[in-house]
């Protein structure tokens, strides 16, 4: 969301991010002689925001390096090209979230300051200010994005029946007669991923490790064929490969329409074998927690595949939609309930991301906003372990919903995201307190744990109602203060309470698995609408951290030359 340096600017500023988008992107109109058409050319030219300038340095940057020593020679020609399919996915990315030609747009503007946050947005829409125009001349962004044609309503689409409907790797076009269809990704941008696949074919030659080999292969073949489901199996069989690339179309927050449409984007990683060994146990306690969450029998019965696993990684580039906007530091993948099933899920902690997170944005959050006798229970063991069970627990629960009728995802439609990211988050924390209690993490106390995730909140929350992730951090944030789990002294600091704590992480984990089980699409929307705001204080709040310079997120400094490559 957007943080004015007024209380009343801000809370403007929030009541517009919770709106409903509907609008459709509009280019500036400059083909047009009439005089407003001019003078609308000339406003842009002259001052093309529509924000405060200082909103431009809500990123800090941060450049993306690890140790490549002990990479062979191969090893690192094939980083070279894992990176070079990674800007195809940054590509593709732009076309499904932007209408505009990524260079011809970028090229509009020669401040550069400008150009870098329309850069780090994809767009000329604030991702973190949900999804508002920081550019004049464009509307909000359309909620569909590039998915859906841009006159289509939710209505007309549910009202139609047509071929992979909600399909993942599809476009929804419209014919000359009105109707609605569908062209696979692999038709659609075919030209650009016969790129990447040739790329990662080179890469397999290279590659060290027999599974990686095999695993580019496959998604090589899958970039072309549409069908990811054998990549899939195989990326959750790799064990012992250094190098890591997660790569094509995967997350659909980008499509805040229906939440059906897959967006490209890459991850190239390599792995922390120390920090992973330290991760390997936790994964074997899924089926024993997945038994204990507080809820009937039927809400569980779905038991987590047994060849899940963690592992922390240095990230050395990011592209297409995990670059977009706020910044992940942890992925839990693949998607497909079909393998969740079969085999779990892999978790990858980014610990070179989230450390600077911490430092650059979430100490200094505490220092602003949390009581000062509960500061030194913020550590970076915390928040990384906080963030490593929220991956973790998105294997808890079930995949489908009780009546057989359909997955979750696909019953609770544009909120599936949100309240996926809201369970993770409040089942991560269950999941730390059920393993301090059976002596299985040995670090710190659960006061760091609930602490730490208190103050991850308020950096979270900054994302904006644009974001799942935000808008699960607004639900939990008014949850918890509605049940006393926290407290505001009357020096404007924030203090736990630790036994209203935990009632209120057993409440609304109880509350969030049972609307996915039962699939209640209305009950998930009045949960959102009612607790997925801002409301004054804590805008208020926020207003305090802007006030104080904190950055909003990260921003990355990356590639070849910054790896040495």
């Amino acid at each position: 969301m957007k943080i004015s340096a007024t209380r009343t600017r801000l809370a403007m500023a929030v009541a517009a991010s919770i709106l409903t988008l509907s609008a459709c992107s509009k280019a500036p109109e400059t083909s047009h002689s009439t005089p407003a058409a001019k003078q609308e050319v000339a406003d842009t030219q002259a001052s093309p925001l529509l924000v405060d300038r200082a909103r431009l340095g809500i990123y800090q940057p941060v450049a993306l390096t690890s140790d490549l020593s002990s990479l062979s020679d191969n090893q690192k020609t094939m980083l070279g090209l894992l990176i070079d399919a990674s800007k195809i996915m940054d590509d593709l990315f732009w076309k499904q979230a932007f209408s505009g030609e990524k260079s011809a747009f970028l090229e509009k503007y020669s401040d550069a300051d400008i150009a870098k946050f329309a850069d780090i947005n994809y767009g000329p829409w604030d991702r973190l200010n949900g999804d508002a125009a920081f550019l004049k001349g464009y509307d909000s962004k359309p909620e569909g994005a590039e998915f859906y044609p841009h006159d289509m309503t939710k209505e007309e689409f549910q009202q139609q029946d047509f071929a992979d409907k909600d399909g993942l790797y599809s476009l929804v076009k419209r014919n000359e007669d009105g109707s609605l269809y569908t062209v696979p990704y692999s038709e659609a941008y075919k030209a650009e991923l016969t790129q990447a696949s040739a790329l990662l074919r080179q890469a397999a030659e290279l590659a060290d490790n027999e599974e990686f080999a095999n695993y580019l292969t496959l998604r090589a073949d899958a970039l072309l064929s549409n069908d990811y489901y054998a990549s899939d199996m195989a990326w959750m069989d790799m064990k012992t490969n250094p190098v890591e690339l997660v790569i094509g179309p995967i997350e659909s927050y980008e499509d805040q329409l229906f939440g059906y449409r897959a967006a490209f984007e890459s991850y190239v990683l390599l792995k922390d074998m120390a920090w992973s060994e330290r991760l390997a146990k936790f994964a074997q306690f899924l089926p024993e927690l997945q038994k204990g969450l507080p809820v009937p029998a039927e809400y569980k019965a779905e038991m987590p595949g047994s060849d899940a696993d963690l592992n922390a990684y240095d990230v050395i580039y990011y592209a297409g939609h995990s670059n977009a906007g706020s910044k992940t530091i942890a992925i839990n993948l693949p998607n497909d309930e079909r393998v969740q099933l079969a085999k779990g899920t892999r978790r990858l902690q980014l610990k070179n991301a989230m450390r600077a997170k911490f430092d650059q944005i979430l100490l200094p959050i505490a220092d602003e906003l949390i009581s000062p006798e509960q500061r030194d229970h913020i550590t970076f063991d915390a928040f990384f372990a906080n963030t490593m069970f929220h991956e973790v627990a998105h294997g808890l629960g079930i995949k489908n919903t009780l009546d057989g009728s359909s997955t979750v995802r696909a019953a609770l439609k544009e909120h599936a995201s949100a309240l996926e990211e809201g369970k993770a988050d409040i089942l991560g924390l269950y999941m730390v307190q059920s393993l301090l209690e059976k002596g299985e993490i040995t670090e710190g106390v659960l006061e760091d744990y609930y602490v730490t995730f208190m103050a991850g909140i308020f950096r979270s929350v900054r994302f904006g109602a644009s974001s799942a992730h935000g808008k699960a951090n607004m639900i939990r944030f008014n949850f918890f203060e509605e049940q006393g789990a926290f407290e505001k002294g009357e020096d404007g600091f924030y203090k736990v309470n630790m036994e209203k704590m935990g009632n209120a992480v057993e409440a609304l984990s109880r509350l969030i698995l049972i609307y996915q089980g039962d699939g209640d699409y209305e009950g998930v929307a009045k949960l959102v609408e009612e607790k997925g705001i801002i409301k004054p204080a804590l805008a208020s709040d926020l207003a305090r951290l802007e006030a104080a310079n904190i950055p909003v997120d990260i921003t990355f400094k990356q590639g070849k030359a910054v790896l040495g490559l």
